[in-house]
């Protein structure tokens, strides 16, 4: 490594031109890099739900549909823009009154619940059908369409209306996540650096392993617009620690070497072999997240890793090209710090050990339980803003139809008139159930069979399939809607065997299910790699449990503060935040834990060790924690679509609870099982001065 380090140097001015004629290939890869809006596009492909939209996008040409409200119009001007809106690309089928009867025929003569299911109050109601799925760029371009033809009196709701809105908000504000977290780390660093322009340099290294990373997101086809939003936030504040690291450790090469650039290759070999340490702890957070069966994990889990690795490689090439380059530069702009030295809280820390260990007792079950109880909402129309038009849209429903949702069933379509006409009435019974639309629900005492269109009939069945559509009144990812699914499942099953449940509800119902067992997964996986590599990296058997202890209290303390200020938080934070804050935290934890260990082994007592241990890593610990809450604070402050600014509220809140609890609580560990440390800790009863393990340069480039 050191030749390598040395050669970085030698070649700093090439390092920096083919750094820069990278960003051109990058750029070129991420506007080319679709961005994917519907979350539920990450559902396990085999679960029936996801088999039924293949079904209806292949055999119906049904890839989705939304609810399209007209007030105040008569029947003849409806029927106008029934017309001007099927006319818009990627528009299958409008189905209205008139896709039934003419409108010479009074609207009395379909059955009532039919009726009621076109019009409410002053309002008619179309179903507008799209020919690609959910989230096509043909369908939001489609809703679009629709809306410049629409005037003010016309309402849109439905999944590919939400989808639409959230990417508008997202294309506008993901330049502005990045601009704000730039900001705020920048004033955080202007306050801990000892120059005024080494952050700037650091963040020109870190956006340049950002634009490779997303760039190279080309080679999988399309990004979550999650991951879209979040990753170049995330990458800041997880690898800015790295940044920090080569410019301390190259501080204190030039204390012992006159000349900078074999300065500088020390800097590089020492600060390489501490960030690998450093990284393959977060790296493992992200990692974990592969392993859900709802493949939005794995996609945030692969663009993060792959984040972290860009992240250590621009850390020790080009971030050191940019400082000996501008070194006179760096040098004109260099003050003292302004963050003080803290002597005096750590003697204060360390006397009072038994009080803050007492503290984390009382706060663990509270902790615990409130983790456990923490609501979380899985209805994406909550995320967004109430000024959108298609949460304007599902009110409008709402409000002159009951309506909240709707859904579909595919049946046989050999199933028999007389066990299709039973089934129906069965449905109609049910619970919350407002219409059911199809082919036989059409006819009625006045409505003959042969009255009903061919190319309505086309739309309702297939060669294989009939389809019928199911309104209610109760809301998407409530608990009444998924116990009404599980009743019409049971239904229509008992009937057709094969019969399936699709649309927005059933997928949403499988989503609760999916990542609810997908958070024990991740949560075991994340832990446990975690468990290892700290055992690795402190060769010790009883140190990964007092370390994951600690850092499992911050996460529980972080996640279970929405169920005492009574907020309700995404269904994705619950399985994100833990892996990434454990990735995070895990740094301070073995920074201050390789300093104990040392102390303890040159020959220091518990009491000092500890003391020393707090004093020198405290600057470090509090300098990345805030580096990391300015990355995403700001973000979440900012934010409107509500999923994302909690992810990074709830990220920014966790690296100061995070910090708090390294600080506080991790000490009183060590006076408390310094006796268990000692004899579970490989070497630590031997006479030898040093420890041969990662966090031992973790620490010594991690500290000022």
């Amino acid at each position: 490594m050191n030749k390598l380090s040395h050669l970085i140097v030698k070649l700093r001015y090439i390092i920096l031109i083919v750094a820069v004629a990278l960003l051109i290939p990058s750029a070129i890869g991420y506007f080319n890099t679709r961005v994917n809006y519907d979350i539920l596009t990450y559902l396990p492909k085999d679960i029936e739900t996801m088999k039924g939209q293949d079904i209806l996008l292949d055999q119906f040409g049904t890839g989705s549909f939304v609810l399209y409200v007209a007030e105040g119009m008569e029947e003849k001007d409806v029927a106008a823009l029934k017309s001007k809106i099927e006319q818009v690309d990627h528009v299958a089928d409008v189905i209205w009154y008139d896709s039934v009867m003419d409108l010479s025929v009074p609207m009395e003569m379909l059955p009532s619940k039919v009726y009621d299911a076109f019009n409410g109050d002053d309002a008619t109601m179309m179903f507008v059908v799209f020919d690609e799925g959910t989230s096509s760029d043909g369908t939001m371009a489609a809703i679009e369409e629709i809306r410049r033809i629409s005037d003010k009196q016309c309402f849109m709701s439905g999944m590919s209306a939400i989808v639409t809105d959230t990417k508008n908000m997202a294309e506008a504000e993901t330049p502005i996540y990045v601009g704000i977290a730039v900001l705020l780390a920048i004033i955080v660093l202007s306050l801990t650096m000892d120059s005024y322009l080494i952050p700037l340099f650091f963040l020109l290294s870190i956006g340049m392993a950002i634009v490779y990373n997303m760039g190279t997101n080309i080679f999988k086809g399309e990004i979550s617009f999650i991951t879209q939003s979040l990753s170049a936030v995330l990458q800041l504040g997880v690898t800015l620690d790295y940044s920090i690291f080569l410019w301390h450790s190259y501080q204190e090469e030039l204390e012992r070497n006159d000349d900078k650039k074999d300065a500088m290759a020390n800097a590089i070999t020492a600060t390489f072999q501490s960030v690998i340490g450093s990284s393959i702890t977060t790296i493992a957070g992200f990692v974990a997240l592969c392993f859900m069966s709802f493949t939005l994990g794995l996609d945030l889990g692969v663009v993060m890793a792959k984040g972290v690795v860009f992240g250590v490689i621009g850390c020790v090439t080009i971030l050191p090209s940019m400082i000996l380059v501008f070194d006179n530069l760096i040098e004109k702009t260099k003050h003292k710090p302004l963050m003080p030295e803290f002597n005096r809280i750590p003697k204060f820390i360390a006397k009072h050990y038994l009080a803050f260990f007492a503290v984390f007792l009382v706060l663990l079950f509270p902790a615990i339980y409130g983790n456990n109880h923490t609501a979380v909402y899985y209805d994406l129309s909550q995320t967004l803003p109430d000024k959108l038009e298609s949460v304007q849209g599902a009110k409008e429903v709402d409000e002159k139809f009951e309506m909240n949702s709707a859904y579909m069933l595919l049946v046989d379509k050999n199933l028999d008139s007389a066990s299709m006409t039973e089934m129906i009435d069965e449905l109609k019974n049910t619970d919350g159930i407002l219409s059911v639309l199809g082919t036989d629900s059409l006819i009625g005492p006045a409505f003959p069979k042969n009255f009903i269109p061919e190319d309505l009939m086309a739309d309702l069945e297939s060669d294989e399939w009939k389809m019928v559509l199911l309104t209610t009144d109760y809301k998407i990812a409530s608990d009444e809607i998924n116990a009404q699914i599980a009743d019409v499942d049971r239904i229509v099953k008992s009937y057709d065997p094969k019969a399936m449940v699709v649309g927005e509800a059933p997928c949403t119902k499988d989503l609760i299910n999916i990542t609810d067992h997908d958070f024990q997964v991740v949560n075991f996986v994340s832990i446990g790699l975690v468990f290892l590599i700290i055992a690795f990296v402190l060769k010790s058997v009883s140190l990964p449990f007092i370390l994951v202890a600690v850092i499992e209290f911050a996460i529980f303390v972080n996640m279970g503060l929405p169920y005492y200020t009574k907020t309700t938080i995404p269904f994705i934070s619950s399985v994100v935040i833990g892996t990434i804050q454990l990735g995070a935290t895990v740094d301070y934890a073995i920074l201050m834990t390789t300093r104990y260990l040392n102390e303890r082994m040159s020959g220091h007592d518990k009491k000092e060790a500890t003391l020393i241990a707090l004093s020198t890593s405290m600057k470090s610990v509090i300098v990345s924690a805030l580096s990391f809450f300015a990355a995403t604070f700001g973000v979440g402050l900012i934010s409107s679509i509500d999923m994302i600014g909690s992810l990074c509220m709830l990220m920014a809140r966790g690296a100061i609870i995070s910090m708090f609890t390294v600080l506080l609580a991790l000490p009183a560990m060590y006076m408390l099982f310094d006796w268990l440390i000692m004899k579970t800790t490989f070497g630590m009863n031997s006479k030898e001065n040093e420890t041969h393990h990662f966090g031992h340069l973790i620490h010594r480039h991690k500290v000022a």
